[in-house]
């Protein structure tokens, strides 16, 4: 019988320490967790990628400094190991021929030799805020932060970067303009890297042009920007702010194409479908959600309870054509007690009844309505009388 997780479409980590898979066919998730069940935020997961191809392991990195490989197959945690290293927590994971890449928001970028004890080590600048890799030249890895420009590295080469952007043109004031890159993303078939900052702008750059600015450059909201994924085409990109929106910027012409909503919270991760009309997305308000890309529509809403840091999405198709598991039915591994649950524990104190008058305590049940009768049929046979 398969793992119930080879059913689940989407995988997100929270901030107790928790990976969730989820079903968005039964909106239903597991949780799984390494060792006991007890949840710390010290376990945060910050980072994690598909540790191969066939997405049959999810590399899971903590706030601890550890990297935790899980199983879909066997649907559990099967490897942890010790990743210390720099500050901060893990900005990116990455593979290499079967090495790990890890990057931590201090700057330093690791290549953990399996085989070696020699560890590649290469420091990238502080305050980066995200890691990625070239998925058409894995050895290519993109890093950028607070005050830590766009930067493409080689790992074959790792003494200097093979493009190292230039900030943009001082404002109308003649002031500079700050650098913030907190997501970037390689386009398929082309050197071109798009990145979203934490001052609301999208940007283009192209290292294979002498231009070390952006090539294209367009704004969306008043927020800073939290996270990017391509769209299936690679023609647009779709990017998520802190105050909880996200739209679809046309990267040809850097104009927006639409909005999407329903969120309340700042959007943490975002992930399009590589082949479906589909992007899910993660925020503070607790909830995964699903968008048709073509309609603008919601078409998946799951209350995860704890507050999601990232995401991964399964590029399987075939979502509506899956055969019911009955094993997938199985509850949750590990119990998860989050801020909600503790404010309901709690006993409900109620207001006390303000003492009653002695002129409406003493009517005892006079001012029930069959004596009010009996009053108003006397009061009208005196009258009579």
């Amino acid at each position: 019988m398969a793992s119930p997780a080879r059913s689940h479409h989407v995988w997100v980590g929270s901030e107790t320490g928790i990976l969730k898979g989820i079903n968005l066919q039964k909106k239903q998730a597991i949780n799984y967790k390494l060792g006991d069940a007890t949840l710390s935020r010290h376990e945060a997961v910050t980072a994690m990628c598909w540790g191969d191809t066939f997405e049959s392991e999810i590399f899971v990195g903590c706030l601890d400094g550890s990297v935790r490989l899980f199983s879909t197959e066997k649907g559990k945690f099967t490897e942890s190991q010790d990743c210390h290293g720099g500050e901060g927590p893990f900005c990116g994971l990455a593979m290499l021929n079967g090495s790990l890449i890890t990057c931590v928001e201090s700057g330093l970028l690791k290549v953990w030799q399996e085989a070696s004890s020699e560890n590649v080590e290469i420091q990238v600048g502080p305050g980066v805020c995200r890691m990625r890799q070239n998925p058409e030249h894995p050895q290519r890895i993109a890093t950028g932060g607070k005050e830590n420009c766009l930067k493409v590295w080689d790992l074959h080469r790792p003494e200097e970067p093979i493009f190292r952007a230039k900030n943009v043109r001082n404002d109308w004031l003649d002031l500079r303009v700050p650098i913030w890159e907190r997501d970037m993303q390689f386009l398929p078939g082309s050197e071109k890297i798009v990145t979203c900052t934490g001052h609301h702008q999208v940007r283009l750059y192209d290292p294979s042009s002498p231009q070390r600015r952006p090539v294209l450059e367009a704004s969306f909201g008043e927020y800073p920007l939290t996270a990017l994924s391509l769209t299936p085409d690679a023609n647009s990109a779709v990017v998520g702010s802190a105050r909880g929106d996200m739209a679809v910027i046309d990267l040809r012409q850097g104009r927006l194409v639409k909005c999407l909503k329903g969120f309340a919270g700042s959007i943490r991760a975002v992930q399009c479908h590589p082949a479906l009309p589909l992007v899910a997305s993660c925020s503070l308000d607790r909830f995964l959600r699903v968008h048709n890309l073509h309609h603008k529509r919601l078409e998946q809403k799951v209350y995860l309870k704890s507050r999601l840091n990232c995401l991964l999405l399964t590029s399987r198709e075939n979502w509506e054509g899956e055969a019911h598991d009955p094993s997938a039915d199985l509850p949750n591994e590990v119990k998860e007690e989050d801020d909600d649950e503790i404010w309901n524990s709690m006993e409900v104190v109620t207001a006390k009844r303000k003492a009653e008058s002695p002129a409406t305590s003493d009517l005892g049940d006079e001012n029930t309505p069959k004596e009010k009768a009996l009053k108003k049929q006397k009061r009208m046979k005196k009258a009579e009388s």
